[in-house]
């Protein structure tokens, strides 16, 4: 089964954007349960507001060397947590427990056998445990810049779907997330070639995130730059 090729920088950039890391929490929060494994953790931004929920262990795992050094000491405050240095696939193989839930935000478009990967997942759950998914999505808006942090691909809705079912999920959300960010993403990033800056993900996850989550919890879109999804183990 295929390593991802990543080197964290998506998710260095990304920790800025704290509310938008929150509105993707908040929607997996009911399914965490008390045994919850993060795959690509990045420096612990996700992490930390998975340690806000009433769970008993998180166990991050972090391939990124450098990345996983700050990790360490970002969440070496809380006795829930252990970190690995290693890949999801090779962790699961060494535990002696079954998770709850694992999550992986802005990280299975770095698998490049994501089916192998959640084949792999479903098999480490408890029964009813989930996996709780972030992708980008709209393959039109793969760009120079997907390619360069390592992502293999953007999804489709009936893509995600059909992965999640494959591997033997009931799929119990998915969904667009993320409408006002199709026009800035496609501008800034597939246009005009530019990756997204710290200062840029900060104003937007500011000025823009808090009305659509508003917006978002009103109208489902029909399109969006993200999908999220959650899947159960049924067996």
């Amino acid at each position: 089964m295929s390593d991802f090729q990543y080197d964290g920088r998506d998710l260095e950039v990304t920790s800025f954007a704290k509310n938008y890391h929150e509105w993707i929490a908040d929607l997996f929060r009911s399914v965490f349960g008390k045994r919850v494994a993060e795959v690509g953790a990045g420096i612990g931004s996700f992490s930390e507001l998975i340690l806000q929920a009433p769970i008993d262990e998180l166990l991050v795992i972090e391939p990124s060397k450098e990345m996983f050094e700050e990790l360490q000491k970002n969440l070496a405050y809380d006795t829930r947590v252990t970190c690995k240095n290693d890949f999801f696939t090779k962790v699961s193989g060494e535990c002696n427990t079954y998770f709850d839930s694992v999550v992986y935000v802005n990280v299975l478009e770095h698998v490049e056998d994501d089916a192998g990967e959640l084949a792999r997942v479903y098999e480490s759950l408890a029964p009813g445990g989930h996996v709780c998914v972030f992708v980008p999505a709209l393959p039109a808006l793969y760009s120079a810049h997907d390619k360069a942090i390592g992502h293999y691909r953007r999804y489709t809705k009936k893509g995600l779907r059909a992965l999640l079912t494959t591997a033997g999920f009931e799929v119990k959300r998915l969904s667009f997330f993320d409408f006002a960010g199709i026009i800035p993403w496609y501008v800034v990033v597939k246009f005009l070639r530019k990756s997204p800056s710290a200062g840029n993900v900060s104003l937007y996850d500011n000025v823009v995130v808090p009305i659509s989550r508003t917006m978002e919890t009103i109208i489902h879109p029909p399109i969006g730059k993200n999908l999220i999804a959650i899947g159960k183990k049924v067996g």
